[in-house]
């Protein structure tokens, strides 16, 4: 990739929102530049919507994108308009080419979103709805936003996008949600269809194409709760998890923050770093775990927590830490006191980031506290019980106590 270019003092690049309305959508000021623009960037729809106006030369987009902002890049300080669909700061093609072009070179004029149109058809406030982009995205994304009584904007990729999301809807519990698809917005093709997810049956769905959904959860909806500490029976595991309580306090410990990396090593289930990026859309997780099995299952548990870009590392640490992206905060489970691991780890954590590891063993609490000896942080015992039967009485059961070491590195 490519960094920003230095500024010009001259905005070249002219990047247009256009809506399925065509030139009719679009003011003087953007129809003037369109029309005496030597260069014309877009999709063929785009083209297909601006052919009137266009005199210049059509330049479609390539694959792999890169090429098509190379092109674009290469006619710097001469004119180019990119055409794009309706806001192209909204998971549009502005966000792309703001990183390689200064914000005093381009202007943009967008036209209303694809969510906007939604929320108006729909008389649902648009602050209070949830959007998403499916485009060429995971559908598992939307699993966070599953709660009752949740509006969400989902954008699809295609024709198959509607019916796909509700499948997920049904099998996840929220058959019962009226999904409402609405296609072509702004155009003369416009439609607006609604059914519940569990009776979904529309065909000849338009590949351009807007979910409503409007949630509503069944008996056994998997609800994935906002606050750290899910049910440890939420996840997919074979006992090797970090349990409800300690895995709170862990989160706690590790205190996120935003656009930060972390390294779960010795995963097991995957719940340490499923639950870090649970906490908000820009925090990204590595998880390392040697067994092929349970490799497997970390990333099954991320695409059913709606974190399905979680990072799995198939390996053992030390060895499979070398070479990843500098960590913001590294939790350690399992493997802990293999030799090196904490070395390596220590080594790799960016200055100001946070150490937390649990220890369950005598080995690994011995490898804590000669660590807290030599470098500080904190040590904290975590020792939880349960109530549990006992005859026809009930007890407290203690589960197995947890030394954690939380550190901060200078």
């Amino acid at each position: 990739m490519f960094d920003v270019a230095p500024a010009s003092g001259q905005r070249w690049l002219t990047i247009i929102g256009i809506g399925e309305d065509g030139p009719e959508g679009l003011g003087e000021e953007a129809k003037g530049l369109i029309a005496t623009a030597p260069a014309v960037f877009g999709g063929a729809r785009h083209h297909a919507l601006a052919a009137s106006l266009i005199t210049g030369e059509k330049l479609s987009w390539q694959s792999p994108f890169e090429r098509s902002v190379e092109a674009i890049l290469e006619r710097r300080g001469t004119p180019v308009v990119v055409l794009a669909s309706g806001d192209p700061f909204l998971y549009g093609v502005g966000a792309t080419l703001s990183r390689h072009v200064a914000a005093d070179e381009m202007r943009t004029i967008p036209t209303p979103s694809a969510f906007s149109l939604a929320a108006s058809r729909l008389g649902w406030p648009l602050q209070d709805v949830a959007t998403i982009s499916l485009h060429g995205r995971p559908i598992d994304l939307i699993r966070p936003h599953l709660h009752p009584g949740r509006r969400i904007l989902a954008l699809t990729s295609d024709e198959k996008g509607p019916g796909d999301l509700a499948a997920l809807l049904t099998a996840a519990g929220f058959g019962q949600s009226r999904l409402t698809v609405l296609e072509a917005l702004g155009g003369a093709r416009e439609r607006q269809r609604s059914a519940a997810a569990a009776d979904f049956d529309f065909l000849d769905i338009d590949p351009l194409n807007v979910c409503a959904v409007d949630i509503a959860a069944g008996e056994g909806a998997r609800i994935l709760p906002f606050a750290a500490g899910l049910e440890d029976e939420l996840f997919e595991h074979d006992g090797q998890i970090t349990k409800r309580e300690i895995r709170a306090m862990t989160l706690s410990a590790l205190a996120p923050r935003h656009g930060e990396l972390l390294w779960d090593i010795g995963a097991g289930s995957g719940s340490i770093g499923i639950e870090w990026m649970l906490a908000d859309p820009s925090l990204k997780a590595i998880a390392v775990e040697q067994s092929p099995e349970r490799a497997a299952r970390v990333a099954r548990n991320a695409s059913a927590f709606g974190v399905p870009h979680l990072a799995v590392v198939e390996d053992a640490a030390p060895d499979a830490l070398r070479g990843l992206p500098e960590p913001d905060a590294i939790f350690l489970g399992g493997g802990g006191s293999e030799p090196g691991v904490v070395d390596t780890a220590i080594a790799a954590l960016k200055r100001g980031g946070r150490l937390v590891a649990n220890a369950v063993t005598l080995e690994m609490e011995a490898v804590l506290l000669s660590e807290h000896g030599k470098r500080g942080g904190f040590l904290t015992r975590i020792e939880i019980s349960r109530a549990q039967p006992i005859g026809g009485m009930s007890g407290w059961r203690p589960a197995m106590p947890v030394t954690q070491w939380r550190w901060t590195k200078g």
